[in-house]
Formats: C-alpha cells, sequence, structure tokens
C-alpha cells in the first residue's frame, strides 16, 4: 500500500516510487512557485517537462535550474499568455507540431484577488486568466490527449470556489458591482465545472480530468494582494481540520503531483482532491475543506461549457 499522504506531505513525498519515464508534461504557468516545483517533481520520476509562461526570460532561467539539478526527464520552455487568444492557439499549435502526444496536462497558471481589469474582449480579467484561457488550451489539446494510453488533465482550482458561483447573467461584472473575491470564487467555481464537464466528455477515450485545491501558499498567484488581503486569508483558515495557515511551496504542489502520478487514480475522473485525497462535499459551508454544491451541478457545467464556446468562437463538441 502506498503511504499516507496529507497536508503536510510535500512533491517529494508523493512522487516517490513512481515512474514517469517517456511521459510528456505540459504545465502552464511554470515560471516560479506551484508550476515550477511541479515541474522539477515530475521530471525528477522521468516526466520531460514543457514549462509554458507568459515570462520567457524567467521561464528560462527556471528551466535551467530544473536541468542542473540532475533530474531524469528533459525540460523545455514555450511561450504562453492566457490572456491572449493568438498566444493560446500560438502554443497549442507548436506542442502538437512537435510532440505526438501528451501524457498530463496541468492547468497550473493562475490570478487571485486582482482589482477590476479587462481583457481587449471585455472579460473579466481573473476568469480568463483562470477559466478561458485553459479552456481553449485544453480542448485543442485534446487531440494529443487522446494519443496518450491513459491521459490526465490535472486544473487548479481553490477552496475560494466557496466564495462565488458562476453568474451567468453577469459573468464579466458588466451590471453588478465588481469584488474581486467573488470574481476570484467564480473563476475557481468554473474550474471545477470545466473540470467535471470535460471528464464526462472525454473518459471514453481514456483522458480523465481532476481538479486541485492546492491549500494556502503564498506565491505570485497573489501578487495583487494588499497586506489586509493576506491578513484576510490568514483568518480564514480552519485550525480544527489540523491544516497550517499557509503551506511551503513544495507542500502546496504536493496534490497536483500526487494526481498527476498516483497509480491509485487510474480511470477515476471528475474529482475534487486537496491535501493529497479525494475530497468529499462539504457538510459546512463555511469550512474551506471539501467541494461546494454548486461547483458539482452537471447542469452549470454544460452551460458554462456552451457559454466557453462562444468566448472563444470554437466548438468543442469532443464526445
Amino acid at each position: 500500500m502506498p503511504p499516507p499522504f496529507d497536508n503536510e506531505s510535500t512533491s517529494n513525498d508523493v512522487v516517490q516510487g513512481a515512474d514517469l519515464t517517456g511521459k510528456t508534461v505540459l504545465i502552464t504557468g511554470a515560471s516560479g512557485g506551484l508550476g515550477a516545483e511541479t515541474a522539477r517533481a515530475l521530471a525528477s520520476v522521468g516526466a520531460n517537462v514543457t514549462l509554458a509562461a507568459r515570462d520567457i526570460p524567467k521561464v528560462e532561467s527556471v528551466a535551467e535550474s530544473i536541468r542542473n539539478s540532475g533530474v531524469a526527464g528533459k525540460i523545455e520552455v514555450t511561450a504562453l499568455e492566457l490572456t491572449s487568444l493568438d498566444s493560446v492557439r500560438g502554443c497549442a499549435k507548436r506542442f502538437l507540431a512537435e510532440n505526438d502526444r501528451l501524457d498530463i496536462l496541468i492547468n497550473n497558471a493562475g490570478l487571485m484577488g486582482c482589482e477590476l481589469t479587462r481583457t481587449a474582449e471585455g472579460w473579466e480579467l481573473q476568469l480568463a486568466t483562470n477559466h478561458i484561457g485553459h479552456f481553449l488550451l485544453t480542448c485543442l489539446l485534446v487531440p494529443a490527449l487522446r494519443s496518450a494510453a491513459q491521459a490526465r488533465i490535472v486544473n487548479l482550482s481553490s477552496a475560494g470556489h466557496r466564495l462565488g458561483d458562476m453568474d451567468f447573467d453577469d459573468p464579466h461584472f458588466e451590471t453588478r458591482d465588481y469584488d474581486k473575491w467573488l470574481a476570484y470564487g467564480q473563476s475557481k467555481t468554473a474550474n471545477i465545472l470545466f473540470t467535471r464537464e470535460l471528464d464526462r466528455r472525454l473518459c471514453a477515450r481514456g483522458v480523465r480530468a481532476i481538479a486541485v485545491h492546492p491549500g494556502m501558499i503564498m506565491t505570485e498567484l497573489g501578487r495583487h494582494l494588499t497586506p489586509e488581503d493576506v491578513q484576510d486569508l490568514m483568518s480564514r483558515a480552519d485550525p480544527e481540520a489540523g491544516r497550517p495557515t499557509f503551506k511551503s511551496i513544495e507542500q502546496g504542489a504536493a496534490t497536483s503531483c500526487w494526481v498527476a502520478s498516483a497509480a491509485e487514480l487510474d480511470n477515476q475522473g471528475g474529482l475534487y482532491c486537496e491535501d493529497c485525497h479525494v475530497a468529499e462535499e462539504k457538510v459546512d459551508g463555511a469550512s474551506i475543506s471539501g467541494i461546494s454544491p454548486h461547483a458539482v451541478n452537471p447542469e452549470s457545467a454544460l452551460r458554462l461549457w456552451t457559454l466557453s464556446e462562444s468566448w472563444v468562437g470554437e466548438s468543442f463538441p469532443l464526445d
């Protein structure tokens, strides 16, 4: 039996004993923080990892550092700006031209708690970055995922999904007052709904999708946060659940690495995982553990898929 993992487990702990030799991995937001650590850990057990990020000099530096750490897998770099559909399409096109399959896709990049900002299309920035860009990238990479014997898609969500359901009438805050935490919660709910519908459409083809809550970690995800925001996040911790207020980078990357590599998750999907285990539905709406009922609503998942297709101007039936 594998060792029990928990909120204190690290990326090294969970990949110990795994063999990803020859597996192809793409990780978004890999120029630092969780993305860089996830890449290092998976490459250490043989995976060939492509680091996707918008800051090429920075991600190149990360790539060189990982190579110099003596990992077994190859490390490549590609440009990706999730708020630009042209950039997303370019990234997918390059990857498909250079790789015949994709075993593991980790949609790690994200944005949290920024003031109201809009993309060129007028989309609210957190929803655009956390969901829409990843929706398009994932759907474009489906041919490579299908070519893998058993592919996994890991979508980073957050316990913050409890802060906001999808507002299908005004997802981009065009008529309602903007609240950065409500917007963040909506985007993280979108990550889970996308995971559920994606898994439903692809499971028969051997591609499974799982959503992940990494925990509370101070990374570039929170680069827009004020000191007051940080204190607010600390106050949302749940000491009775035995979790630390903040995790280290290595602990934060552990659940993504576990979902990407754990044999016990073969042929499983549509899940929400936290602290290196599959989470259950919340019994207390205020708790930061577990998954909120609104994030597993199948009608909402299908509605979001259809709306996302309209946003990116492309249809992806997949099933």
